[in-house]
């Protein structure tokens, strides 16, 4: 008898408007003022969209953990956040090599991260299906604290390119 392949969701949200440059180097980039208005944004609406999150890998870059820090101060549910070097400014194969090890009883994963890695990632396993809407916006641009939604059936460790289909794809900006 073959198990029906579970349903996941996987959130990819690129971190929120950081500096341009740190004396410290780029891994120590810092969210502006704006960004964290964006990424307290971002919270709010994942919360709004009912999205809970069960596990969270982020890269170890200063500005992906003050985004995540933002998300659950708006209200957003807090998960077990995984802090992943492998993620900061990954690879989309990179990133696929950490999803590969997020828990299985993870329904909702969310990866916060770079771009170009995460703009990329998220066509590579989408591949054009899933909502139009969803790649209308998505085609104008993976802009900091943009959010792609993915939905996926089967193991996080069984997860390839072409395996997922974006359900949305939004850019959280905050009002002021």
């Amino acid at each position: 008898m073959t198990v029906a392949a579970r349903d996941r969701t996987l959130i990819l949200l690129r971190h929120a408007k950081a500096e341009a440059d740190n004396p410290d180097g780029d891994h120590e980039r810092e969210l502006t003022a704006r960004g964290r208005r964006d990424a307290t944004e971002a919270g709010r609406w994942l919360h709004e969209h009912g999205i809970g999150i069960d596990e969270v890998l982020c890269s170890s870059s200063e500005r992906t953990l003050q985004t995540c820090e933002a998300v659950w101060e708006s209200g957003c549910p807090e998960a077990e956040v995984r802090h992943d070097r492998r993620i900061y400014n990954a690879s989309p194969e990179a990133i696929l090599d950490a999803i590969h090890d997020a828990d299985d009883d993870a329904d909702i994963l969310m990866v916060v991260g770079h771009a170009p890695g995460l703009p990329a990632l998220t066509e590579l396993l989408a591949d054009g299906e899933g909502s139009v809407e969803g790649h209308r916006a998505l085609a104008e641009g993976f802009a900091t604290c943009g959010i792609a939604v993915l939905h996926y059936s089967g193991r996080w460790a069984d997860l390839a390119f072409g395996d997922a289909r974006l359900e949305r794809f939004h850019v959280a900006r905050s009002e002021d």
